[in-house]
């Protein structure tokens, strides 16, 4: 390999991973071109500017870009590393589809060389690792490939997930632990020197299919706990509990520890792995299947009580608080907040308003619906119930005065000071519905 200030590195997909992780390693000295199938992309990058939501994202490109060490390209070049960071979607079976995995791979196979490492970034499932090392075989028989031959092979083939949290992205791509697993043992020290280029954390070496499913049982992990938490938020409805208060005493016992409880899940990771598992051992995930039944039920349990609210009060104006599937970003995958949100605009037409102040515009699917998008002062002063849906921060700093006299469904527990019915005083102003 050659010296780390010296390595040309070829980054696959620049969406909210691979250009985080691009800029990252051309921080860290690594000549890096990344490659995008999208042209405005390739353009905002060019620019030194950026085409995603991300803390310090902005700064941090344009300063690569400006210093020549980061630049965007339509085409794969010739590079030292590749890392692939494209989408692995899901098909209406729940089916993994790692096209895009595969086409990034073709990409790159024409321009390997002797020596090149080649990772795999995008989550994916239990085996495509080594299904890329196979296609790289077919299309480059030239070349010997890891764990096909009894030589030293000609080319290292690893996978090595990201774990990051949006708003924190950059901090974690650097500091967080890594798992990087390699076809074989070699490659997977190979690749692990190249991350210890830009990674604090501690990187540890393991084969590639223990790695995969460790990305997959982290999210499911996490997916069956916030189904507990939505599950629990429904029978403390039923129950007429305020879940929030519930789960705060019970996370008093010192062993346990209860999520919060929300309109469902979202983004491309916990409402999309699991289902990774789930594909690769149908019988045997029973859990997991029914968390994810759990959490989409979720989603409609909210549309329900959204609805049966907006229709009891018929010429009330309302606001959806927030589309993106987290606070205090724009990322909009997956979103049960965007579901909530359009399937009510699809229903009451003009009467839905929507406030995302990390959105410019309303996504197409509430084309023709008659809801506008507008600013969260407007909605205070022109909207009658506010419906809460996502936690950003812009939303969870509006007083109670100002909303003390909303018809408020707060799904996310951003507000336990407002009152609740029978307290609230005169009518039902300052009504306040749990998740």
């Amino acid at each position: 390999m050659k010296s780390d200030s010296k390595l040309d590195v070829c980054v696959v997909g620049l969406g909210y991973i691979g250009l985080p992780t691009a800029a990252i390693i051309a921080r860290a000295g690594c000549k890096v071109l990344g490659v995008d199938v999208t042209q405005s992309v390739v353009d905002t990058i060019n620019r030194g500017e950026i085409h995603i939501e991300e803390v310090d994202l902005d700064g941090l490109v344009h300063g690569v870009v400006a210093r020549g060490l980061l630049a965007a390209d339509t085409k794969v070049a010739a590079a030292d590393v590749f890392v692939i960071a494209v989408p692995t979607p899901f098909d209406k079976n729940h089916a993994p589809d790692i096209s895009y995995v595969l086409a990034a791979a073709r990409s790159v196979a024409p321009v390997l060389k002797v020596g090149d490492i080649v990772i795999l970034e995008s989550t994916s499932p239990v085996g495509t690792t080594e299904e890329i090392r196979d296609l790289l075989a077919q299309l480059r028989p030239d070349l010997k490939m890891p764990g096909m031959t009894r030589e030293t092979p000609d080319v290292t083939v690893a996978y090595c997930p990201e774990r990051v949290l949006p708003g924190r992205i950059l901090e974690e791509l650097t500091n967080n632990d890594r798992s990087i697993g390699g076809i074989t043992p070699r490659c997977a020290r190979k690749a692990l020197a190249f991350y210890k280029i830009f990674v604090r954390g501690t990187c540890i070496a393991t084969d590639a299919r223990s790695a995969e499913m460790t990305k997959l049982v982290e999210n499911a992990y996490r997916d069956v706990n916030i189904a507990f938490a939505n599950e629990l938020s429904i029978v403390s409805d039923k129950m007429g509990l305020d879940v929030w208060e519930v789960i705060r005493l019970a996370n008093r016992h010192p062993r346990v520890n209860i999520l919060s409880p929300g309109p469902g899940v979202g983004g491309h990771c916990i409402a999309v792995d699991p289902w990774f598992i789930v594909h690769g051992a149908p019988e045997d995930t029973p859990l997991i299947r029914t968390a994810r039944g759990v959490n989409d039920g979720k989603i409609r349990h909210t549309i329900a009580k959204a609805e049966a609210l907006i229709s009891a009060h018929p010429t009330a104006r309302v606001a959806c608080l927030g589309l993106a599937f987290k606070a205090n970003i724009d990322d909009f995958r997956e979103s049960p907040a965007r579901l909530v949100a359009a399937t009510l605009a699809r229903r009451f037409g003009a009467r839905i308003q929507v406030v995302e102040p990390y959105a410019d515009g309303l996504p197409r699917e509430f084309d023709g619906t008659g809801a506008t998008q507008i600013d969260l002062d407007t909605a205070l002063e022109e909207c009658e119930i506010l419906i809460a849906l996502v936690d950003h921060d812009q939303f969870r700093v509006v007083p109670l005065a100002e909303r003390a006299a909303k018809l408020v469904y707060d799904t996310r527990g951003i507000w336990p000071d407002q009152p609740k019915p029978g307290v609230a005083g005169e009518g039902e102003s300052g009504l306040r519905l749990a998740s």
